[in-house]
Order: structure tokens, then C-alpha cells, then sequence
């Protein structure tokens, strides 16, 4: 396995051969701002573990594309889900644009507009090795200031949508109208954190490639109670201990200010940071405990190297790591359901629940006990790809 720095050695490498490194002057006047989401799992170390980060119920409107066949989707085994990086352009005249971004030890899942990806497919099952390099390419992004708002939408309500409330300008390729560039993917490699659960709910945040962490959120909700730690400026391991819980509403508006405000640091726009909390609100903020942490830039350009033709004037690129933590209130609470037969009771842990049980029932002593969890996790549903009406 690759460590963090070797990744980011060889990623200076291969920027140099594939004409990533090239920087042209900046030669419009362009602001381009980009936002998304790296989700892992944490091991017992506090490092990010394998997991199958493509199950859950398809949550993206029809007319995305994706590179997977849909009823296969969850057979993916990987350390990180690349979540909706989307990438917003601002300037007050029409400008056509071509957009590349590579995705190293990744592979692109899902996009909209229409975009050349390479590798074209994935097939169910495929691994990710230390080597493989994908990529996504717009050509003749038209940027279009002023242009009505002519989106694509469904009927049923999308998490997807709430990234268009923003200011930026609509986009147009291939005659398929958009605020934003969207892609997903999934990739095996390191996020730049470990997260190590000690007394039980605190948490020791440890860097693991050798950047910077600028700020950094533990989170909890036991439910519908929720509360946070906030750590700014990361210098060596950092204790973040468990914080007291604010019961419903009120709980949930402190930590989404607080992410506002982390977010909005970061250099995101404050219509941006709502956007992109708005996306994740049903997914975040769900029962269970989770770091949050601001993911440094050495590690974007390094994992996801961006080149834009003409050369905008200023980019800015805020990824969120979330890195999900198998403290004992989860790990009791999984348990407690699992001895029940609480079917809706593991379900609320979503797509976490394979990596969680795996944990339980490794630090399960007792035969009898640790028999009767594994037959009931078991027969508990993986939360595989619910059926689609995309075709």
C-alpha cells in the first residue's frame, strides 16, 4: 500500500508527464470555485478501511450519467466515496472554456453535463490498484452570465438540486444547460487523517500525509440529540473530546452554523456553503459519530489535479473529509439492535453498517453472543442499490 507521501511524490511525477503541471498564465477573467466530498469509514487504528461505498438507495436524478451498471453499483470495494465535487464559475461576460480533471487511484463514477471519461465503464467489481488514474474532460463549456436558469429536473425531490442555489453562472455543454460541473467517484487513496476512538466516545485526529489539516469537526447525534467539538489550526495529534448533545432543532442550527462558518474560512462563497450543506443535511447529520475536517489543498491538487483552458484568474477548492468513527455509544447501539432483530434500528447506519458489524463482532467475545449477532447482521439487509427507474 501506497503511504501518503509516496502518493503525493508520485503524483508530482505523473503531473509532469501528463502536462498537469503545465500552468499557463492566467488569461481570463474567471473566478472558479469547487466544493465536494471525500467519505471514509475508520478502522481500529483510526485509519480509513475498506468498505463498499456505492451502496445505498441511487440518489441522483436520471439524466446523470454514470459509468456503472446501476443494478450492480454497491460491488465496489474501496477507502473513499469522491461525494458531488461540483465546480462554479463567476465572471460578467461569455466565455468558452475547457475543463479537465484527473482523479489519481480513483475512478469517476457519475457526471453531468455530458463529459469524456476515460475509463469509459466500470465494470461490477472492478478494483482500484495503486496505479490506475482516471479522468473526466469538458470541452466547450460555455459560460453564460445571465442566462435563464433552464435545468433539467424530475418529479421527485433530489438532494442534487440544492447545489443550483447559488450565484454563479450558468453553464451550457452540448447543449445540456447546468449550474455547476458534477462529478462522483471512488478511489483507494489516503485521506490525509487518522481518527483513533479512546475512552470510549473522544477521539485522537493524527495527520497522515504530512499536510496541514486547517479545521476540523467532531460530530454526534445519539437520537436526534447532537453536539460538536470545533478544532481550528491543526499542530500535532489532537484530542477532540466528546461534546454535550442539543436536543432537535437547536442542536442541528449550531452545527450547521458552525460548518457555515468553516466553510465560508475556506474561501467558499456563503450562498456555496448553504448549497453544500443543504446537499449532505439528510446525510450528515444522521444518527451516529463522525469527523469532519477540512481537506488540505496539497491533497486536492495532488489527488484530483484540475486544468481549465483558458487559465481562469483565481480558483478556489474546498473538499470536506468525513470520516465515520466506530465509537462505543455506535458500536453498543448496533449491538442492542442486532440482539433485538431491529431491522430499522441497523438501518439507520446506512452503508456503514458492514464496516461497523465487522468491528462489533471482532471485539465480541462470548460465543453464544457473538453467534447470534453475526446470523442476525447476517440476514440484515447490505443496503445494496435499491431498485431504479433509470435506465
Amino acid at each position: 500500500m501506497l503511504t501518503g507521501h509516496r502518493v503525493v511524490l508520485i503524483a508530482a511525477a505523473l503531473a509532469a508527464a501528463t502536462g498537469f503541471a503545465r500552468k499557463p498564465a492566467p488569461t481570463s477573467g474567471v473566478i472558479v470555485h469547487e466544493w465536494g466530498t471525500f467519505t471514509s469509514v475508520a478502522g481500529e487504528d483510526g485509519r480509513a478501511v475498506g468498505w463498499f461505498p456505492l451502496d445505498g438507495p441511487v440518489d441522483l436524478p436520471c439524466f446523470v450519467r454514470r459509468s456503472y451498471p446501476v443494478s450492480s453499483k454497491g460491488a465496489m470495494f474501496a477507502r473513499v466515496r469522491m461525494e458531488t465535487p461540483v465546480i462554479y464559475f463567476y465572471t460578467g461576460e461569455g466565455i468558452t472554456l475547457d475543463v479537465h480533471v484527473g482523479f489519481r487511484q480513483g475512478l469517476i463514477t457519475e457526471h453531468f453535463p455530458p463529459a469524456r471519461v476515460t475509463p469509459e465503464k466500470i465494470a461490477p467489481g472492478e478494483m482500484i490498484d495503486p496505479g490506475l488514474e482516471s479522468s473526466i474532460r469538458w470541452r466547450e463549456v460555455r459560460i453564460l452570465p445571465g442566462a435563464a436558469p433552464e435545468f433539467l429536473t424530475e418529479n421527485s425531490p433530489n438532494h442534487y438540486y440544492a447545489a443550483r442555489a447559488t450565484d454563479a453562472a450558468p453553464i451550457e455543454v452540448g447543449g445540456d444547460r447546468e449550474r455547476f460541473l458534477f462529478y462522483r467517484g471512488v478511489g483507494n487513496f489516503d485521506v490525509p487523517v487518522a481518527a483513533t476512538v479512546v475512552q470510549g466516545n473522544d477521539v485522537i485526529v493524527t495527520g497522515v500525509t504530512g499536510s496541514a489539516v486547517p479545521a476540523m469537526m467532531l460530530f454526534e447525534n445519539r437520537g436526534g440529540s447532537m453536539g460538536y467539538r470545533l478544532h481550528t489550526g491543526q499542530s500535532g495529534p489532537v484530542l477532540l473530546s466528546r461534546a454535550e448533545a442539543n436536543d432537535g432543532e437547536e442542536g442541528l442550527e449550531a452545527v450547521r452554523a458552525a460548518l457555515q462558518r468553516m466553510l465560508e474560512a475556506q474561501g467558499l462563497y456563503s450562498r456555496e456553503a448553504s448549497a453544500m450543506i443543504d446537499t449532505w443535511r439528510d446525510s450528515w447529520f444522521t444518527e451516529g459519530s463522525r469527523l469532519f475536517y477540512v481537506v488540505p489543498q496539497e491533497t486536492i491538487d495532488a489527488v484530483l489535479p484540475l486544468r481549465i483552458d483558458p487559465a481562469p484568474g483565481r480558483v478556489v477548492r474546498v473538499f470536506v473529509g468525513r470520516l465515520e468513527l466506530a465509537t462505543d455509544a455506535t458500536l453498543a447501539d448496533i449491538r442492542a439492535a442486532a440482539l433485538a432483530g431491529d431491522e430499522q434500528g441497523l438501518r439507520k447506519y446506512g452503508r456503514f453498517l458492514q464496516p461497523f458489524a465487522d468491528r462489533l463482532l471482532a471485539g465480541t467475545g462470548a460465543r453464544a453472543e457473538r453467534a447470534t449477532l453475526a446470523r442476525n447482521l447476517e440476514v440484515a439487509p447490505r443496503f445494496a442499490p435499491t431498485a431504479s427507474a433509470c435506465r
